[in-house]
């Protein structure tokens, strides 16, 4: 049986020390905010998950909101490393966009939660906890490359603003959407190793044909 990301984490040392006990509350927490957005996750519920008092994760993050604050900077902690690695300023716009697009579905596949714990955060809290955090260097780094692509007459005369906020909609919604779209037939195995690979080479040649100089 598959266990959660929270399980693997909580039975990884039977006996926990400080760096333990917070990646258990951080999976658990990341699961709950994901189910409820913040303002229906209840930390009482978070510490009888992980069998940590309440006072304990307070301890470590001070309230619901520092809470909250850790679960969205470790969510895109793997993305900001691999696209800061990627040195995308080097490339060419077309190659930027297909590494930085690559990157972002492939960490994505890895953590499905993500889109829809800042779905909750958009609609919940209007992005109050989203511009506090390193989130926005993801977004400010699409809109960025496609500047760059339209400054070199690589891309068509786009606005860049509103094509980032089109070309993230492509990427994301498979994940927001998943509950609705399993409905379909074709939509049964959504987060098979697959169909997300279909997904992000479908998505990934969308956008390209859509900025490109026709």
């Amino acid at each position: 049986m598959a266990h959660t990301k929270a399980e693997k984490v909580k039975n990884a040392k039977p006996v926990r020390d400080a760096q333990t006990t917070q990646s258990v509350i951080l999976a658990v927490a990341e699961e709950e905010f994901a189910q409820h957005g913040f303002r229906g996750t209840r930390t009482e519920a978070i510490a009888a998950k992980t069998e940590v008092s309440k006072s304990m994760i307070y301890y470590y993050f001070k309230d619901k909101e520092g809470l909250y604050q850790a679960v969205l900077e470790q969510s895109h902690a793997d993305l900001l490393e691999t696209v800061d690695k990627l040195e995308l300023e080097h490339l060419s716009p077309e190659i930027a966009l297909k590494k930085f697009l690559k990157a972002l579905l492939d960490c994505v596949s890895r953590n499905p939660k993500l889109p829809t714990i800042m779905f909750y955060e958009a609609v919940q809290n209007q992005g109050k906890y989203y511009k506090r955090s390193s989130s926005v260097n993801i977004d400010t780094t699409l809109v960025q490359i496609l500047e760059q692509g339209v400054a070199t007459g690589v891309f068509r005369q786009l606005d860049p603003f509103q094509s980032a906020i089109n070309i993230m909609g492509t990427c994301l919604f498979y994940f927001i959407g998943v509950g609705n779209i399993q409905q379909f037939p074709q939509g049964k195995r959504l987060l098979s190793k697959a169909m997300l690979e279909q997904h992000a080479q479908e998505a990934i040649a969308l956008i390209l044909a859509g900025v490109r100089q026709s």
